[in-house]
């Protein structure tokens, strides 16, 4: 029970009189003999002694009707619909009548009367003492003060859909009547002076639940809104009682007699005069002395203290509307009551250091979180100046989001106060609030106070509370030299790189470095050990090789003892192990053990792999002095040159740099280069192998015999032997001028004549025999050509007698007409006709006078084609460019022309007689 004199009072509203703006700012005055009052849908209604029905619009309009004959006792206007029920009386005695309004409609300038019907229970007699309409229009109760409650059920507005039912019955008067709807679920409080009762209209029995055993006076009781539950509040002369519909709730102890309870917007209204009730058989009483006074006091129950109290004269309700508080008293004034800002009420309980109060009025008045925050932060500020650091830092935490996080780091630093500090940087961080800056200064708390139990609270929380940013806590932690906390770190949220830095920097831990390598993905294995290889290949040799070589063959991510390896692996992954070639840089051996596992178990190892092989077998090759051993080495050496998978010229140097020799030999082989094997052998001074190299690579390049000659006749020593096997080859292939050898053997001073004495002899009695065979054609050629002068001679000046029978192209007797060529063939015309592509030309000679007429046309574009190649040649800035083109363009291939069959004549001398007779004979003549 909240004690009422520990309640703090405020002046939360501004008291002032209604004025007539119409009548000259005067008193804006009632009417009279008001015995009823209500508001609600934008005007108060008023209800008279006379029977006349009151409405005053917010512009202090009056209009009224007559809606009874005697007098109005009870009005009750809806808040969702515009209607309004009111009960007075038509006649003398007691006999009140119910009458439904509604307002929208209009009746000969009244608002329509939709239903009357007389408030009787059971046939007897009494007054109403109260009345309450559900809003959906379909429950209407009215308590007598016979202690009889009505319940109309139905359409309240019509009397045909609408049915009622005596609900209650009693002794003691009915003070006060309310519905509670919660859901689909009705409820009908009922208050009278001994008892507070509950309904459940939902359900068909009404079961009726007895709440408490003592009431209230007539008036004294209201519901409260939904943001507290719709609570029934009965208000006793010691205290207020608040209800649910199955219990009693929570009580108050406001003193003194009430007469008057309402309920608006969070705030409870009470009215009051000290002097308590004589009985509780005056439930109704209103009468008081005139020189009496009434205190109104507004409460507001949520925040424990009294917004407003003043004493007023004779009030007669005090009604809501408006936005503001009406009071109505018997003198016809009209007082308001308007509510000042919230702005406003903070400000007043800002200035008397209220901040709980005024965080809890501004949360009960919904005011947003900047204007929260604004509230918290001065809290904050006034505890901090009165020295509690404590509560200030709780303050300022509650402004987290709204105020700049360095304000109150700045604060709290200047102040020294740690502890106060690491709390609003946790919260900053709960709420995933904090930046780098801020997990910085947080983790320095932690460490400057060396509470390693909060800083591993702080980095062990669970992965969905994490509110800080990783990185940055693991780089201050690793300043600050606690490095298994910011392992931990890296580890938990896979920082590999920071993990891997901190392992092999810091702690030297370069096994646990390389078996975290081996449990990641392949990529981040792979890239981790290029960039930490050489430092662990460095202090763990062989831990590292074997791991390099998972990841360059068939790398799978290494698991923990307890895990077994799933059946369906993932796809293969293999790193190039050309690439991790540099990590073994001072590891020769290692090296050595990888390469050879690379290329057992890979034969298409890339061919760096092969070429490092390589180099390291020549210096094993070039170190070793144990012959066995160095003949094994040597094998093995060619073994990768005969693999095909070194590069070419790395291999040829790498050969030539440990002076390999079969290596080199084999490789100028392999890349067809004889003559570096010839001047190999040559440098070497191996003269059976120089002439060995010609026997097998002559023919490939013809010009190694005339090279190895060169050789021999530079040479002092005695190399008859070799000089004449040379010469003898060269003579019987006619490689080389006789002049040339002559020349070239005159600069051996050793050579005598005897060397070459067979060779010149046998060359010279070749060139006779060819002498003597060109003078033999030259005879003959000359003889041809007479002959054919002769014949020319014979077809200008004689007559040709054509005495063919039988046509040359059918082979039947000819008959006229017939074409006879001098070339002596004769065809009939027909045939000529049919079969000669041309009538000018002998078909049966057009064919060997066609390849004489190609012949001659090749020989004149050849010499066109000489001419413009000298010219361009001449002209150009890069000949070798021009000359290259026209070998693209086959220029200068042999051109091969096809000539008779054998057994005809043949020779270049013959050619040209043939031609001139052909030009001679090959026209035609018809007969």
């Amino acid at each position: 029970m909240a004690a009422f004199l520990q309640w703090r009072r405020f002046v939360f509203f501004d008291k002032e009189t209604v004025k007539d703006q119409s009548e000259n700012g005067k008193n804006f005055q009632l009417p009279v003999g008001i015995s009823a009052c209500d508001s609600g849908r934008g005007h108060i209604v008023l209800g008279d002694m006379d029977g006349q029905i009151w409405f005053l619009t917010r512009s202090l309009q009056l209009s009224s009707f007559q809606a009874y004959k005697l007098r109005v006792t009870h009005l009750y206007q809806l808040k969702q619909h515009n209607i309004l029920v009111s009960v007075g009386q038509d006649e003398p005695g007691i006999n009140p009548l119910v009458k439904v309004w509604n307002l929208d409609k209009k009746d000969s300038g009244s608002p329509l009367c939709t239903r009357i019907f007389p408030a009787i229970p059971g046939n007897k007699p009494t007054e109403v003492s109260c009345l309450s309409v559900h809003e959906n229009l379909n429950f209407m109760a009215i308590g007598f003060t016979d202690g009889s409650v009505v319940l109309t059920k139905g359409d309240i507005t019509r009397d045909r859909h609408s049915k009622t039912l005596s609900l209650h019955e009693g002794n003691c008067p009915i003070t006060g009547l309310a519905f509670r709807q919660a859901g689909k679920v009705t409820h009908l409080f009922v208050a009278t002076l001994e008892k507070v009762q509950c309904y459940t209209l939902s359900v068909k029995e009404y079961p009726r639940i007895e709440l408490d055993t003592h009431g209230c006076a007539l008036r004294c009781s209201a519901l409260t809104d939904p943001s507290q539950d719709s609570q029934f509040i009965v208000a006793g002369d010691e205290c207020v009682y608040l209800y649910q519909p199955d219990e009693r709730g929570p009580c108050f102890a406001f003193d003194g007699h009430k007469l008057l309870t309402h309920w608006h917007r969070g705030y409870l209204l009470l009215l009051t005069h000290n002097n308590k009730s004589p009985s509780k058989s005056d439930y109704g009483s209103r009468q008081t002395s005139p020189t009496e006074k009434h205190i109104l006091t507004i409460y507001d129950l949520d925040n424990k203290f009294i917004a407003y109290s003043a004493a007023f004269d004779d009030v007669i309700d005090v009604l809501a509307e408006w936005g503001s508080f009406y009071v109505l008293t018997r003198d016809k004034t009209l007082y308001m009551l308007q509510e000042k800002d919230t702005q406003t009420k903070l400000e007043m309980l800002f200035k008397k250091n209220l901040f709980v109060m005024a965080i809890n009025l501004a949360k009960s008045q919904h005011l947003d979180n900047d204007g929260l925050s604004e509230i918290f932060r001065q809290y904050g500020d006034h505890l901090y100046v009165k020295g509690d650091h404590d509560g200030a830092i709780q303050q300022y935490i509650r402004t987290i989001g709204k105020l700049e996080p360095s304000y109150v780091i700045r604060k709290f630093l200047d102040a020294q106060r740690i502890h106060n500090l690491t709390a609003y940087l946790q919260a900053l961080h709960r709420q995933s609030l904090a930046n780098a800056d801020h997990t910085t200064l947080l983790l320095n708390c932690y460490t400057k106070l060396k509470d390693s139990s909060k800083l591993e609270e702080f980095i062990k929380s669970n992965e969905s509370e994490v509110h800080f940013d990783v990185e940055i806590a693991i780089k201050v932690l690793r300043q600050a030299g606690y490095h298994s906390h910011a392992v931990f770190l890296a580890e938990r949220h896979m920082h590999h790189e920071w993990y891997l830095k901190i392992q092999l920097e810091d702690l030297k831990n370069y096994q646990e470095a390389l078996r975290y390598i081996g449990r990641l993905p392949f990529d981040q294995a792979e890239s981790n050990m290029k960039r930490y290889g050489k430092t662990l290949m460095h202090h763990v040799p062989e831990s590292t090789t074997i791991l390099l070589k998972r990841l360059c063959t068939d790398y799978h991510p290494s698991k923990d003892s307890t895990d077994r390896d799933s059946l369906d692996r993932p796809a293969e992954n293999k790193a190039n192990p050309e690439e991790f070639i540099p990590v073994f840089a001072n590891n020769p051996r290692e090296l050595r053990a990888f390469l050879e596992h690379m290329i057992k178990v890979d034969p298409f190892s890339p061919e760096g792999v092969y070429d490092t092989l390589l180099e390291l077998r020549l210096q094993d090759w070039a170190h070793e002095q144990d012959p066995g051993k160095k003949k094994a080495l040597q094998e093995a050496a060619l073994s990768l040159l005969r693999s095909d998978n070194t590069v070419f010229d790395k291999a040829l140097v790498l050969c030539q740099m440990h002076n390999f020799k079969e290596g080199v030999l084999y490789l100028y082989e392999k890349g067809k280069l004889f003559q570096q094997i010839m001047h190999y052998h040559m440098q070497n001074e191996e003269y059976g192998k120089v002439v060995e190299a010609c026997k097998r690579y002559g023919d490939s390049e013809v010009c190694l015999w005339e090279q190895a000659l060169g050789y021999f006749a530079r040479k002092e020593d005695n190399c008859k032997a070799y000089i004449s096997e040379v010469l003898q080859h060269i003579d019987e292939n006619n490689l080389m001028p006789p002049l040339l050898v002559v020349q070239t053997l005159a600069h051996n001073s050793t050579a005598s004549l005897s060397v070459i004495k067979d060779y010149l002899i046998n060359k010279l009695e070749r060139e006779t025999q060819q002498i003597e065979e060109d003078e033999r054609k030259i005879q003959q050629y000359r003889e041809e050509t007479a002959h054919l002068r002769a014949e020319i001679q014979e077809l200008k000046t004689c007559a040709k007698i054509f005495q063919k029978t039988k046509c040359s192209m059918c082979n039947s007797p000819l008959e006229l007409p017939s074409v006879h060529f001098l070339c002596g063939h004769s065809f009939h015309q027909h045939c000529l006709e049919s079969f000669a592509e041309s009538e000018a030309e002998c078909p049966t000679c057009t064919p060997e006078n066609r390849k004489v007429m190609d012949m001659l046309r090749a020989q004149d574009q050849k010499r066109d084609l000489h001419d413009h190649f000298h010219r361009q040649l001449k002209c150009s800035n890069d000949g070798f460019s021009v000359i290259a083109d026209y070998f693209g363009r086959g220029v200068f291939n042999k051109l091969t022309l096809i000539t008779d069959p054998p057994g005809g004549k043949s020779g270049a001398g013959n050619l040209e007689a043939e031609f001139s007779r052909d030009l001679l004979i090959n026209t035609k003549r018809n007969v």
